[in-house]
């Protein structure tokens, strides 16, 4: 399978807001075949609208490998953040507007950093849609396209298939989430941990199609999810779960699944995991230590479920994330 990114440049770009982009999906491509799997291809385009280069606001040119008028398939569009006020770029690149609006008909998912929010805006793909920008645009945001739904308190937003950032380091949350689409909570966890050392939960950090996990109506789930979280270090199944909360098994894990996303025993996993990995990047407990504390009682059925969920021993990744923080 052959997943195309188109990297959209524009003078006055802030480079990194796309470089970064690029670096990850090709880290995670070589991370794929490392692991040897083959199926997936990332193809980079760079693309103006005329195929000439621009300047960047660092001062030098990047060069595009492709113009508006090249003919080719996009899957996701990335777009940049431009450096100060965005509006003459914005004006500047006028080509740019029906191309992304053909790009959303044909289903294409984009991501947008930064002031490079308002080529979209522009294109009328965000009216009656929430997004969000960098903190200094939001009145000129708010003025120059009131149909927006501009959330000032989130760092990123999804509507649909177009993914906003407020910053880079929010883009780059935004990457690693496509990054996991498409080749998995593995090789995303990997490319995570080669880029930064914070170890987060992928969907739910970017606040994405997952935050109806943390938010829903079912209250009685809602209580077994703080239940299961305060008592992670003791023998739990889902039995016993749903009898404590008055439910059978069947309608424990019907409500579980509904109101959460995701099954009893999936949430309890992946909250013991991320509870160990907690342990081991900022305590010096041994790894029979945080295999009990996180509620495993086997330090190598641990180890074994561990490299599954994250792509690595709890030691080799106690040392990759203490390395990134105190190296």
């Amino acid at each position: 399978m052959i997943f195309n990114l188109t990297l959209l440049l524009c003078d006055n770009m802030l480079v990194s807001s796309t470089t970064l982009a690029a670096e990850i999906f090709n880290f995670a491509q070589a991370s794929a075949r490392a692991n040897r799997d083959n199926s997936k291809t990332i193809k980079i385009r760079w693309l103006s609208p005329d195929g000439k280069a621009v300047k960047t606001s660092a001062g030098f040119e990047l060069q595009p490998t492709h113009s508006l008028d090249n003919l080719f398939d996009s899957d996701l569009v990335h777009i940049p953040a431009m450096w100060r006020n965005p509006r003459p770029v914005v004006e500047k690149y006028p080509a740019y507007i029906p191309w992304l609006q053909e790009q959303h008909k044909k289903n294409c998912n984009f991501t947008a950093v930064g002031t490079g929010v308002c080529f979209l805006a522009e294109a009328g793909l965000l009216d009656d849609k929430p997004a969000t920008t960098h903190w200094h645009y939001f009145d000129q945001l708010q003025r120059s396209y009131p149909k927006v739904q501009l959330e000032r308190q989130r760092f990123t937003t999804r509507a649909e298939n177009i993914y906003c950032a407020a910053s880079i380091n929010a883009m780059a949350e935004l990457i690693m989430y496509q990054v996991e689409r498409i080749f998995g909570r593995v090789i995303a966890r990997q490319a995570q941990r080669n880029f930064f050392h914070e170890i987060r939960n992928l969907s739910e950090s970017a606040s994405l199609e997952d935050e109806r996990r943390r938010k829903h109506a079912d209250e009685a789930i809602a209580q077994a999810q703080i239940w299961i979280q305060d008592n992670l270090a003791k023998p739990l199944n889902v039995p016993d779960l749903a009898a404590q909360f008055g439910m059978t098994t069947r309608t424990f894990n019907r409500r579980f699944k509904a109101a959460a996303g995701q099954t009893p025993i999936d949430y309890l996993t992946h909250v013991r995991m991320t509870f160990a990995c907690d342990l081991l990047k900022n305590t010096d407990l041994s790894i029979l230590e945080v295999s009990s504390f996180s509620g495993f009682k086997d330090a190598t059925w641990f180890s074994s479920r561990f490299k599954q969920w994250a792509g690595n021993t709890p030691k080799a990744y106690r040392h990759t994330v203490r390395a990134k923080l105190f190296g």
